[in-house]
């Protein structure tokens, strides 16, 4: 591109160079020929009104005295009647300019002038049209290379940059180059690298949320299905596949939900439903990995709430709420439920040495740990909360209490008010 621009930067001042140039050419070899031609015609007539003069006054005319009015280099001859011609200086040779004037007295004088004077005069005439042509093309090839830079270098650079995008590196350069074209499509590319990076970005948390939500379910519905293998009795077989359908279907919904949220936090689908039902079933679904780690799981508090949410997303919420107990805390794990004005509230707490001071409220950010964990169970919990219009909240750091704020059925609500 830079080759073409400055060829073509070049091809445009040779024109102008060639077609002006060859115009001044012309006028000012006119111009020098009509000037010589005058000079010669201005030295005769000089000569005749002197030689008038003289003839008047009956003075002598010589070569002498009428040298000294005509220009160096040319040659004169005045022819009197009745006298030899008088000649002044050396006739030239080969072509000449000449002026014949006639005076009063019937003189008439010859002035005659080399026309390689003339083509001397034209010929630095042109030495100094090519000298200043070869000076306009020097500084033409001069701005065309620095234009060519201006334009290619940044062309260059934003094709740099689209190979970035491409490669999987979003970051945007925010680099402008002083031309509204370049910089609109640096605009347009800067924008599209801010576009990907949250694309990217979105994708590697539904990637990581996805991982840690479902890593617990899948692994308490292959002992589901473990079981099965171990047992012969049908009932048995019939009640643990049960159970098992019932894992896959709300883990469905979680996968379901956490694409949701990658797209679009804020969209919920929340509904009235039993939360009881949902207690009810966290408890049976993490009673046996209680079990084998030789705790409990009790429940108490208000029953027979409704709350306004996402069913799936609530167990999901509980799960992680209980799953953190089992992990981190010790002792009894406690599930109370009650109600706060217009809000159902789900309480979660163990009797283990809780969340440390320099944790806080910290625990519900991504990556921060108070063990060796991924530290994003707490924070998707909160998501899937908020997502339905509830929140999360550490109550208590020790022992822990964790609080999960839902909406209440409206008709409940007016019910006991």
């Amino acid at each position: 591109m830079r080759r073409r621009l400055i060829n073509s930067t070049l091809a445009v001042v040779l024109v102008v160079i060639a077609v002006f140039g060859v115009s001044l050419v012309i006028v000012e070899t006119r111009t020098i020929e009509n000037s010589a031609q005058e000079s010669v015609e201005s030295d005769a007539v000089r000569l005749v009104s002197i030689v008038d003069t003289r003839l008047m006054g009956g003075e002598a005319i010589t070569a002498h005295i009428l040298r000294d009015q005509i220009a160096g280099g040319r040659y004169a001859r005045i022819q009197i009647p009745g006298r030899d011609p008088l000649e002044v200086g050396e006739r030239p040779s080969g072509n000449v300019i000449a002026s014949r004037k006639a005076g009063e007295r019937g003189e008439t004088v010859l002035v005659e002038a080399s026309r390689s004077t003339v083509s001397k005069e034209v010929g630095r005439t042109l030495l100094i049209i090519l000298a200043v042509a070869l000076l306009a093309v020097l500084a033409a090839v001069l701005l065309a290379v620095r234009q060519a830079r201006r334009l290619s270098a940044p062309l260059t650079d934003l094709a740099e940059t689209a190979e970035r995008l491409g490669s999987g590196d979003p970051r945007p350069r925010h680099r402008r180059y002083g031309v509204p074209e370049l910089d609109r499509v640096a605009d347009v590319l800067d924008a599209s690298a801010e576009r990907i990076a949250r694309m990217l970005t979105a994708e590697r948390r539904l990637a990581a949320d996805a991982s840690h939500q479902l890593r617990t379910p899948l692994t308490a519905l292959s002992m589901r299905l473990e079981e099965i293998t171990l047992t012969d009795d049908p009932e048995i077989v019939k009640e643990e596949a049960t159970i098992a359908l019932g894992q896959v279907e709300r883990l469905t919904d979680v996968v379901q939900r956490l694409l949701t949220n990658s797209r679009d936090p804020r969209t919920g689908s929340a509904v009235p439903f039993d939360l009881d039902e949902v207690v009810k079933q966290q408890i049976e679904e993490w009673r046996p990995a209680s079990r084998s780690e030789g705790r409990a799981i009790v429940r108490s508090g208000k029953p027979g709430l409704r709350a306004v949410g996402t069913p799936g997303a609530v167990a999901q919420v509980l799960a992680t709420l209980i799953e953190n107990s089992l992990m981190h805390g010790d002792g009894t794990v406690a599930i109370r439920t009650r109600v706060t004005g217009n809000q159902a509230v789900v309480e979660v707490t163990d009797e283990g040495p809780g969340v440390s001071p320099d944790l806080g409220a910290r625990v519900f950010e991504r990556t921060v740990s108070g063990r060796n964990s991924t530290g994003l169970g707490l924070a998707v919990a909160r998501d899937l909360a908020e997502a339905d219009g509830g929140r999360l909240e550490l109550l208590q750091q020790q022992p822990p209490i964790f609080a999960l704020f839902l909406s209440r059925e409206a008709e409940e609500s007016a019910g006991e008010g």
